[in-house]
């Protein structure tokens, strides 16, 4: 599977953070289970630009789409992502 990063902008003030993550990540653990593999590794938030990043693990971008639609967030894009270690 490829790693994808789905951004959405998240205002300062915006209440549910947290909740927001965890449909994300329920979203993407019933899409498994319904037989699309889509793992959600990790949600980095940028306070200073309003901006939430999730790191996903699937088979395709559309993958990705569907599992943030299913947890209700509106997504501006999603985009193939590649991480490195450090030293690596």
């Amino acid at each position: 599977m490829t790693e994808f990063v789905a951004e959405l902008y998240v205002p300062r003030s915006a209440a549910g953070l947290d909740r927001g993550a965890e449909r994300a990540r329920r979203a993407a653990e019933q899409m498994t289970l319904e037989g699309t593999p889509v793992n959600l590794l990790r949600s980095i938030f940028l306070s200073e630009d309003e901006t939430c990043l999730l790191l996903y693990e699937a088979a395709s971008a559309e993958v990705v789409h569907e599992a943030t639609r299913r947890a209700e967030l509106q997504v501006d894009r999603v985009v193939e992502a590649f991480s490195q270690l450090e030293g690596g």
